[in-house]
């Protein structure tokens, strides 16, 4: 299988075929096998918190210092938690998946170019 951006019979770009091709699956891939795990981490970590808030309320009430808990620090958690996922797919992105998507758009903006 060629690596090269198929046209469809008029010369038009066949973009069935590009959704198709290996560089726009191992695209998806690539961005799935980052996706998918931090999805599945983050919410297990947000039910955690939830059902412990829910059932584990003397636990969340326990003070750590003067009147901060453990509720509090581990729901000011979910929010560097979520920072911290945002920037972490953001350099993975830039590292990983830009450099690939810039690929096959240029290469579709020739080929509609040449159309």
């Amino acid at each position: 299988m060629s690596d090269q951006i198929p046209a469809g019979s008029n010369s038009t770009i066949d973009y069935i075929a590009i959704e198709e091709s290996p560089r726009f699956r191992r695209l998806k891939r690539t961005q799935r096998s980052f996706i998918f795990p931090l999805a599945a981490f983050f919410l297990i970590w947000y039910f955690a918190y939830v059902l412990l808030a829910a059932f584990a309320t003397d636990f969340m009430a326990q003070r750590v210092w003067g009147d901060i808990t453990v509720g509090l620090l581990l729901g000011l958690g979910q929010f560097v938690t979520t920072f911290a996922i945002t920037m972490a797919y953001v350099s993975f992105a830039n590292r990983k998946i830009d450099p690939l998507a810039t690929e096959i758009r240029e290469e579709l903006e020739k080929a509609q170019g040449q159309a």
